[in-house]
């Protein structure tokens, strides 16, 4: 937790009294990835679960879609100002080597596409294929996972300042919670762990994100095979379209006993409430 956290000096202001106090704030700070010791990507990350992060990213990008294309993730020597090392470089070994172009990277380049070419890019570059049907949700448990996300976001209670990502079982078993400044690496480190425990494709799982659901979001669910989306806050308009036509069920506004529900809804449970 030390260096998910930092404390630093505030002024409390209040109608009744201005008050000095030591503050604790979510720590940013760059991670360099590395592809056989060449730079391939900067991301400001909230450090933790950093070879999770990488390997989440990779399968988002369509680079690897198996633990076993990954041989190592190690740490570089990259040092602050005191000498030490920062663990901000990361260099990953690739079991077959490959090159890169600044286009090669979907999540950056996605938003100067068009959607129509968003949509193909991610058609034609995702490995792990969505399963058609299942897994079958009650609406009651799929609308109390945010609750239980929110449960386990133990920065965010010190901070107030952390996204979180979580995988869960249709029954409402929590499997893998992830925290991050930024909501796609909290994403991606979520997807990595799963990559690296060879759940992928996760036909049975539900990945719930603590704020709203972006095109980039629904992409790294696809790329991971991840059937079902569910989000506190809202979608765009361009997840909506790309959860549709990859028939994803993509629910958004998850909070308290209701939800939005856009595409996939063959996968909710038919119940009191739902129409024919």
């Amino acid at each position: 937790m030390s260096r998910v956290t930092a404390r630093r000096k505030m002024l409390r202001v209040t109608p009744a009294a201005w008050i000095e106090r030591p503050d604790s704030l979510a720590v940013e700070e760059p991670l360099e990835l590395r592809i056989d010791g060449e730079p391939l990507t900067v991301t400001m990350r909230t450090p933790g679960h950093d070879v999770d992060l990488a390997h989440g990213f990779l399968l988002s990008e369509g680079i690897v879609a198996a633990p076993g294309e990954i041989v190592s993730a190690r740490y570089c020597a990259g040092t602050g100002a005191d000498g030490r090392n920062t663990y901000n470089v990361l260099d990953i070994r690739l079991r077959t080597p490959t090159t890169f172009s600044p286009r090669s990277f979907l999540t950056s380049s996605s938003c100067g596409l068009c959607g129509k070419a968003a949509l193909d890019e991610v058609r034609t570059r995702s490995r792990l294929p969505l399963p058609l049907t299942g897994p079958e949700l009650d609406p009651a448990v799929l609308s109390d996972l945010p609750r239980r996300l929110r449960a386990r976001q133990a920065a965010f209670d010190l901070t107030g300042g952390l996204h979180a990502a979580g995988l869960f079982t249709a029954d409402g078993s929590t499997v893998a919670v992830r925290e991050d400044i930024g909501r796609h690496n909290a994403v991606d480190k979520v997807l990595g762990w799963a990559l690296r425990e060879n759940l992928l494709p996760a036909a049975d799982l539900v990945l719930v994100v603590s704020g709203r659901a972006s095109f980039e979001l629904v992409q790294k669910a696809i790329m991971a095979g991840m059937p079902v989306l569910a989000a506190v806050s809202a979608p765009s308009s361009l997840a909506v379209d790309l959860a549709a036509d990859a028939e994803l069920t993509l629910a958004g506004f998850v909070r308290g006993h209701t939800m939005n529900v856009y595409t996939g809804l063959h996968r909710i449970r038919r119940g009191h409430g739902r129409p024919d």
